[in-house]
């Protein structure tokens, strides 16, 4: 299929020209070309093994840590490849944060786990200040005011989840990467994560990946549907969950395969 680029009017918090991503001699992601709208949720979604989570760590340049990944065509930040040899892959990780699949927080406490990147990173200000911001942006700080010295494996699986956003925000990113966020977790949790997402669109860019198509229906401003590696469609979310224009998209958010 060819390449598919839909544009977001001029304002794209990141666009990919012609991107492939190959472990050793096989071809993960294909060419794939898209701009994701600043201060849109864009979610991508497909069949295990489609290639969504590949194509999310372009993002961030996270397939750089994989041995055997060679990144191809351009990934443009604020007008500017991140694949170009003067750019710092940590700097990339620290304005283009992620959040994981299973909550990943470490075995400290609540506070150093929300303290621990702005300290490695030298930020400025009051550390008291940003960890207390970045947990109430994380709809956490109400649950853990209280004891920030506890360890943070204490916390259930949704607040352990929260605290990682909590964790990623407190560098101060422009985009939010989610690798399937709640897949881990009970209804309620997911309810949570979800609506946390609605919140933090107005200050960030984010990139969900989920295998739940009423979750990307829900959350979602515009979905990118993937199989085998081709970006098949890519619009609206509305347009891809009741108007697709490819039979394979309508075939697959309807239940009819994957």
């Amino acid at each position: 299929m060819s390449t598919i680029r839909v544009t977001a009017g001029g304002d794209a918090a990141l666009e990919t020209r012609d991107v492939s991503v190959f472990y050793g001699s096989n071809e993960a992601i294909k060419t794939v070309s898209f701009e994701i709208p600043r201060n849109k949720v864009v979610a991508l979604i497909g069949p295990s093994g489609c290639g969504k989570s590949t194509l999310l760590r372009v993002f961030n340049r996270m397939n750089d840590l994989v041995p055997t990944a060679r990144v191809t065509g351009e990934v443009l930040f604020q007008g500017e490849d991140l694949y170009a040899d003067h750019v710092d892959p940590v700097e990339v990780r620290r304005r283009i944060g992620m959040v994981f699949q299973k909550p990943n927080p470490f075995p400290k406490s609540i506070y150093d786990n929300v303290a621990f990147g702005p300290k490695i990173n030298g930020t400025g200000g009051d550390i008291d200040a940003i960890v207390e911001q970045s947990l109430q942006q994380a709809a956490l700080w109400d649950e853990v005011k209280d004891r920030l010295s506890a360890s943070a494996l204490e916390l259930s699986g949704g607040q352990q989840q929260r605290l990682c956003i909590a964790r990623a925000l407190a560098v101060t990113p422009e985009i939010l990467l989610m690798d399937e966020p709640a897949s881990a977790l009970d209804p309620i949790a997911t309810a949570k994560i979800e609506e946390l997402i609605h919140q933090l669109v107005a200050d960030y860019t984010i990139v969900i990946v989920t295998h739940n198509m009423q979750q990307a229906a829900r959350v979602s401003d515009y979905t990118a549907y993937l199989y085998l590696g081709e970006l098949i469609e890519y619009d609206d979310t509305n347009t891809i969950f009741t108007a697709p224009t490819e039979k394979h998209t309508e075939d697959y958010v309807t239940g009819r395969f994957g």
